[in-house]
Order: C-alpha cells, then structure tokens, then sequence
C-alpha cells in the first residue's frame, strides 16, 4: 500500500476541529485514507458509506443513531448524497463540546469541493476543517520512476495498473464514468456530453491561456456557458483555473487565468496516448510536463501560499508563482529537457516580482546553478525544499 502524506495532515486536523471534511476527486483515496486513520483511532470509529442503501437506512432516525455512537469518530463517506445531515451534525457537536469532547467527531468524505464547502460551513460554522487530497505526488513515488507517475497520472488504480494498456483502459473508464454519472448528479442540468468534449477541448490546449469565446464556438455554446462548465470541473478539482498575478508593478500583464486538467493522467487519456513514447512525439508533451510539475508543487508549497501565472504582454513570464504573506516568494519555470535554457523573459519577470528564489524545474535529480540567479533543480527536490518552508 502507497503511504500518503496527507494522513498525517488529517490526524491534526481531526485533533483541532470536531468536524473535518477531505475534499478530493472519486477514486483518488479518500475512502482508503479515511479506514486507515480509521484504524489507529484510539476512541473507535462508526464508518457509513452513504451510497450504500443499507448505511442510508441506519441514517433514518439519524440524530439517534449518531448520538448512540458516543465519542466515536463518525466517517460519512459521500456525504453529498445526504446534504440535510448537516443540520443534525451540528446539534450532536454543540452537544459534544458541552460535554468537554472538543475535537474528533465527524469525518466527512466528499467529491464536489465548492457544494459542501458552502454547506458545511453556513450549517456548522466555525466546527469544520477542511482538508485536499489529490492524486499521489511525487514524494508519494519512487524518485527514479516519475515519469510513470507523469504519463499514468495519480490516480491509484491508475498508477498501480499492471500495464500501461491497462492503466489507459481504467482512465478512460473514469473519464467516462464521471460524465455518465457525476455531472449528472453535481449539475443535473448540465450537459454532460458537451462537458466531456470541453474537457478534450482542454487536455489538447493544457496550459494555455483561457479564451472563452474561442471554446464557446467550438462548442456551439454561449461565453458564459463554457464559464460554468469550467466551474463544475473545477468544482469536482479535475481542472485548475491558475489565476493571474495582478499587483500593481506599472506593467501590462495578461488578465486571462491559465487552465490545466489536473492530473496528468487525464490529459494522456483524454487524448489517447498510452505509452511515453506516443506522449514524447505529442505536441502537449511540454505542456502535459508543465502542469505535472504545477500540480505537485502546490500540493507541497506551505500553508497560506498562493499560487499564480505571470506574464506581461511585453512577453515576460512566469510558469509558477506562489506568494506568500501578501508577497511574491518564489519563481518557477519548467522545462521539459535534461539541459534546460532560461530565456531572458523569466529574468526580467522575476525582477518586476522582486522574486529572489528563482527555480528551474527539469528532469534531472542533480540540482546546479544557472543565469540570472536561478537554480536547477528536479521535481522532487523543490517539493522537498517547500515542504520545509
């Protein structure tokens, strides 16, 4: 079994609030996270898997059947599926708390981040944390394999397959389980087909700028339709809408966010490439690589972080920003080469940002210094150096 580094995150989380909510996308681990915290709990747990008929029936008289559960952490798998949970789960941790059980009480597992983060906190106010998992990152991963983490994605199922034929086939199963049923659920009236052939329409631009008008007309759609299609896939974390920086340096920057599917993965098998040798001769390899290395740096910059795209229109640019404290902290471009170059726009971006730890991203492990005051550096070893602060 794959140790994530997100059961530790959640233990505290569950030891400062009495309700946490794990936030991730279906199949990315939040069920096997939850039984394994499950069964180091000291004071017991009560799992429910709320799509299951039978848990839901135990839940029809649920104010008894939670209370009678005592100090027991209570797991609500799928919570979204009984959202009127919220209004009983805040008297039981009002009740909880007066009793002196300050922290440990619920643990709430679910797939559409804006919906429940939205209802949880308007219902139970300040007794909720909340937590991200996404797919395995690449501290999570042998470090001389990556690059069957970048081309098979983080999804378990997917990364663990037993061929790479195979790993294809449980991708694009995903793809189109999460069109035939999660769109539908979390957007009834949505389009789920019209979703699916944007969601293509975005692995092929991976990393480009967001044009909506552009998408609408290959979609027959209206702007602000695509709009909210994009929320939805964001929503449910299979798209990042990285936005741009937009201080006041006496720059024309670029306004438009840059959008990337999420997990590498996704964009290999939305697109039907299955091996590393198909991606090596695709146009998106590059971009694909990008937003690889984006994704599983977020993942492990510190709390409080913020994460940008910068550009100007002059054609300074920045792949990676992230600011901390109000502040630009770090630079970051990304290279697909063994012998990266740095162009002279990232320099200049970096001094417009005032940025002094600049970084190039490759995929090398042998970290070494280059122009500008800028250092090499692979993948892992940056997310190592974040995780430290």
């Amino acid at each position: 079994m794959l140790s994530r580094q997100a059961l530790a995150a959640l233990t505290q989380r569950l030891h400062e609030a009495p309700a946490v909510v794990l936030l991730g996308p279906r199949q990315v681990g939040k069920t096997t996270l939850a039984l394994t915290l499950a069964d180091r709990w000291p004071q017991g747990t009560t799992y429910l898997d709320l799509e299951r008929p039978a848990d839901r029936l135990r839940l029809d008289d649920a104010d008894g059947f939670l209370r009678a559960q005592g100090d027991k952490l209570v797991i609500l798998d799928e919570i979204h599926r009984m959202p009127g949970l919220f209004e009983v789960l805040r008297g039981i941790i009002d009740e909880r708390r007066r009793s002196g059980q300050r922290f440990g009480h619920f643990l709430l597992l679910g797939s559409a981040a804006l919906d429940l983060m939205q209802q949880s906190s308007e219902t139970l106010a300040g007794g909720v944390a909340y937590l991200d998992i996404g797919p395995i990152h690449a501290l999570e991963w042998p470090a001389d394999d990556l690059d069957t983490l970048w081309l098979r994605g983080g999804f378990p199922d997917s990364l663990l397959a037993g061929s790479d034929a195979a790993s294809l086939r449980w991708r694009e199963d995903f793809v189109r389980r999460y069109l035939q049923r999660e769109v539908p659920m979390f957007a009834p009236r949505l389009p789920a087909e019209t979703i699916g052939r944007l969601w293509t329409m975005l692995a092929h631009q991976q990393g480009a700028l967001l044009q909506q008008s552009r998408l609408a007309s290959g979609l027959g759609v209206s702007s602000p339709a695509v709009d909210r299609y994009i929320d939805l896939l964001v929503d449910l974390q299979l798209v990042r809408r990285l936005r741009p920086w937009s201080g006041n340096i006496g720059k024309r920057l670029v306004k438009a966010p840059k959008v990337y599917v999420r997990d590498s993965g996704l964009v290999h098998a939305l697109l039907g490439l299955g091996s590393l040798h198909e991606l090596a001769g695709h146009p998106v390899c590059g971009p694909s690589y990008e937003g690889f290395c984006i994704d599983n740096l977020i993942a492990a910059a510190p709390t409080g972080c913020t994460p940008y795209a910068y550009r100007t229109h002059a054609g300074a640019e920045i792949d990676l920003v992230l600011e901390r404290a109000g502040q630009p902290w770090l630079a970051v471009e990304i290279k697909r080469s063994t012998a990266p170059t740095l162009s002279k726009g990232f320099a200049i971006a970096c001094d417009d940002l005032r940025i002094a730890q600049r970084y190039v991203v490759y995929p090398g492990c042998e970290p070494f210094a280059m122009r500008y005051g800028t250092q090499a550096i692979g993948l892992a070893g940056l997310m190592r150096l974040l995780q430290k602060g």
